[in-house]
């Protein structure tokens, strides 16, 4: 038997061959979408910018060289340089690995904190539901990046802080995700048969409801990344977010803005990178999205 037919297997005879076997379903339907191929060659792009910064960058992306300022795009500064003479691609390659930890340590955050309070809504009811719901709608109720806006505002300016405050802005839509799929399967058979066996709440909840959740959360997560990066970038572009000299994308736009009728690259460069970024995410989310959701009738 080869590899192939072992992971297509119609009858797996261990867990491991199964989720082998749904992994590779995935990621064959995720290939034939062209979108998605596109989105993750460009999020694996970010990553190994991030991962190999000093040995894509060819110069410091902190070393000032006033010689050199405001030059433009050539062959030795591939985007030009900013107004302290810094390699705008150094810095826009360095500012990948900022960009990479925003978007992971949000969505650490952020997303099981969301799927665990929208379990524990959906499969309680009745009071916990309206208290943890209406706690939920409080916040869907203002805008992100104003809210964002106020907690740093509170918090202080500072790359942690943009962090924390764009996590506590961005959990409420999965609580919502959780909860609306919790609803559709709390009275189930196999939940009441789970119960019967002895099973507790909690035990319930972290073995079969958030499972059953993740699928879903998952999508929304890779969908949300753009919103994450754009309001990151607006944190930083109004001096809230990674503070100077870091090589912050909204940073570089909101230095560069000075310049940009003359020296158009200094803000321009960071601002392609990210809606570069933004896409890639989009793409890679809505290939997710068809795979992964039986509702849109994935091709798994």
């Amino acid at each position: 038997m080869t590899t192939i037919d072992w992971l297509l297997a119609d009858s797996p005879t261990s867990r491991l061959q199964a989720n082998a076997g749904r992994a590779y379903r995935m990621l064959r339907a995720l290939m034939r979408n062209p979108l998605a191929v596109i989105g993750g060659i460009i999020i694996l792009t970010l990553i190994f910018a991030a991962a190999f910064a000093p040995w894509i960058a060819p110069e410091s992306p902190l070393g000032q060289n006033l010689e050199a300022r405001l030059l433009p795009p050539s062959a030795e500064h591939w985007m030009g340089t900013d107004e302290l003479g810094r390699d705008i691609f150094s810095r826009v390659v360095y500012g990948a690995r900022i960009t990479l930890v925003i978007v992971a340590l949000v969505a650490l955050i952020s997303a099981p904190l969301g799927l665990i309070i929208g379990a524990v809504s959906g499969y309680f009811g009745g009071w916990t539901d309206k208290v943890l719901m209406g706690l939920t709608d409080v916040f869907l109720s203002m805008p992100k990046l104003i809210l964002a806006l106020a907690f740093v505002a509170a918090l202080g300016p500072g790359i942690e802080n943009a962090i924390i405050a764009i996590a506590i802005t961005a959990w409420p839509a999965y609580a919502r995700i959780a909860r609306a799929e919790t609803l559709t399967f709390r009275n189930s058979e196999f939940i009441a048969a789970t119960r019967l066996l002895g099973a507790s709440h909690s035990r319930i909840i972290v073995q079969h409801v958030l499972p059953l959740c993740t699928s879903s959360m998952i999508i929304r997560v890779t969908l949300d990344m753009a919103g994450i990066i754009l309001t990151a970038a607006g944190l930083g572009f109004l001096g809230l977010g990674a503070q100077p000299p870091l090589p912050e994308w909204g940073a570089m736009i909101s230095r560069g803005r000075t310049f940009i009728l003359d020296q158009w690259w200094v803000a321009t460069m960071p601002g392609f990178a990210i809606i570069l970024v933004s896409l890639g995410f989009c793409f890679l989310g809505d290939g997710l999205r068809d795979v992964l959701d039986p509702k849109q009738g994935g091709k798994s």
